[in-house]
C-alpha cells in the first residue's frame, strides 16, 4: 500500500474541524473516521506558519486528471458554506477530507460518478486565506 502523504493543517482550522466532529452523532456521515484519523497525523502549525502550496479550509484548489487534459477548480469548505452552484466541496466528503493538508503536486483518488476513480492532481492552491493574511477567517 501507498504510504499517505504528509500533511499540514493550522491549529485554526484543526480546533474548528474537532468542535464540528465533536457536535455530531458517531455515524453522521461515512467518513467520519476517516477525517478524524487524517486530523490526527496532521502536521498542526499556527495559521502564519502553513506553506503557501498547501491546502486549508476556505482554500481553491486547481485540479488535473491524470488520464486526460481535463482541469477543474473547487473550494474546500464547512458543511454550511456549501452551495448548489457546485463550485466548492465539503470537508465532509470523503474527497473533502482527502484534501485537506495536502501540497501541490499531491495527488489522490477521485470518485467517479458511475462507479471507479479517477487519479487527480493538485496542480495549483489558487486562493489559501492565510497566504492571503486572513488568520481568523
Amino acid at each position: 500500500m501507498k504510504a499517505k502523504p504528509k500533511i499540514v493543517i493550522s491549529s485554526l482550522d484543526a480546533e474548528r474541524l474537532d468542535r464540528l466532529l465533536e457536535s455530531l452523532p458517531r455515524n453522521a456521515f461515512p467518513g467520519k473516521d476517516d477525517l478524524e484519523a487524517e486530523l490526527d497525523r496532521a502536521e498542526v502549525v499556527e495559521p502564519r506558519d502553513i506553506p503557501p502550496t498547501v491546502v486549508t479550509m476556505n482554500s481553491t484548489v486547481r485540479f488535473k486528471v491524470a488520464s486526460s487534459a481535463e482541469e477543474f477548480s473547487l473550494t474546500l469548505v464547512y458543511p454550511q458554506d456549501v452551495d448548489a452552484k457546485g463550485g466548492n466541496i465539503s470537508i465532509l466528503a470523503p474527497v473533502g477530507s482527502a484534501l485537506l493538508g495536502l501540497s501541490q503536486g499531491d495527488e489522490i483518488e477521485w470518485p467517479k460518478p458511475g462507479g471507479g476513480v479517477l487519479r487527480v492532481r493538485i496542480e495549483e492552491v489558487i486562493y489559501q486565506p492565510e497566504r492571503a493574511g486572513e488568520y481568523h477567517r
